[in-house]
């Protein structure tokens, strides 16, 4: 059984979660609950190179850099950064082999690893201390558990969840310098890449909601990084739009999309990092899914917006509904995300702009 702390003997806190970034979105509200419970501990979280680029100046927290591309030298990095380090206790929030191997760098009274049913890649041979299990939850429900098993209260975990991004105030003007040179107070960004090209919805359907948005009143943006795959697909959706899109893809840092997500009106986007950044900053957010179960993974918040034909396209494949199944099992092919209609999607936009009063 886990040891239940108390605010008197917890001192030091060690945070292991690398990626991804929707998921190291999800996790700061878990970090930020333990910051309230225990507000005098220093807390140490070993992350990504990129996730430390967009948490960068969360207050209370000193990032670790852990860079898988270094290879096996990450490792030799980590332990020489956490040499004079020894935390009470070590969350260890990311069941990937090589995580389970980075944890291996830290030196703690106690780590704490997920449930035997959640764990994989070896993760429970790492761990002698598990959370509760949280059966068929939301990743950030999952999360929670770590919060909950070093004895966070419900009051300072809340009922609902919450965040506080930081964003300097450069970023926050340029974004709002953007968003109001398109001459609307009203603005619509669509993020239309994830990491795998099956993820994406296809480009006129895109451009087919862009321009939806434009007649309802809407200015559009589309975000997106500087990749190929990305550029590529945001170029195929300004030339089958009708109308006007400003095109800010591979021209923001991951700061200034926080904040382009933060002062928008609505998002719109697949299963990937912005959706969840959306969410972090308080902005509804259609996430559109179709490979991974948006019980699992969608826009935490917003879930109520999702468009998804996972559930039907896990009855094809399978002949069998999401609880006869693994939690999390996964959807394969490359055409699922085409049977996402527009019009789906556009009486989704117009159930959020009614909500939301937008």
């Amino acid at each position: 059984m886990t040891k239940q702390w108390k605010p008197a003997n917890l001192n030091s806190i060690c945070i292991l979660r690398l990626s991804a970034i929707g998921d190291v979105c999800n996790a700061v509200s878990v970090v930020q609950s333990i910051q309230r419970q225990y507000p005098k501990a220093q807390i140490t979280w070993v992350i990504g190179k990129v996730e430390a680029a967009l948490l960068a100046g969360l207050p209370g927290v000193r990032f670790v850099v852990f860079d898988k591309k270094q290879g096996k030298a990450a490792y030799s990095q980590l332990k020489q950064a956490l040499k004079h380090d020894y935390f009470d206790v070590l969350l260890h929030m990311q069941v990937a082999f090589r995580a389970n191997l980075a944890s291996l760098c830290i030196n703690a009274g106690m780590k704490i690893g997920f449930d035997w049913h959640t764990a994989k890649e070896l993760h429970a041979l790492f761990m002698r201390h598990r959370i509760t299990p949280a059966p068929r939850s939301h990743v950030l429900d999952g999360f929670r558990q770590f919060a909950k098993a070093i004895g966070v209260t419900e009051q300072n975990l809340g009922q609902i969840p919450s965040w506080q991004l930081p964003i300097s105030d450069a970023d926050e003007q340029w974004a709002k310098a953007q968003l109001t040179a398109t001459g609307n107070s009203r603005t619509f960004i669509i993020s239309p890449a994830a990491s795998k090209a099956e993820r994406n919805w296809l480009p006129e359907r895109y451009a087919a909601l862009a321009d939806y948005a434009t007649e309802q009143g809407f200015a559009v943006l589309l975000c997106g990084g500087p990749t190929e795959l990305e550029r590529n697909l945001s170029q195929a959706i300004l030339a089958q739009a009708k109308h006007p899109i400003t095109d800010l893809t591979g021209k923001t840092s991951l700061k200034q999309l926080l904040a382009l997500l933060k002062h928008t009106s609505l998002v719109l986007a697949p299963d990937t990092g912005p959706t969840h950044m959306a969410v972090a900053a308080g902005t509804p957010v259609i996430g559109l899914y179709g490979h991974s179960n948006p019980d699992r993974t969608g826009p935490y918040l917003f879930r109520r917006y999702v468009v998804e034909v996972y559930h039907q396209s896990l009855l094809q494949q399978y002949g069998k509904t999401a609880d006869q199944l693994k939690w999390g099992t996964r959807i394969k092919g490359a055409d699922i995300m085409q049977q996402i209609t527009v019009g789906a999607v556009t009486a989704m936009f117009d159930k959020v702009v009614a909500e939301q009063q937008l």
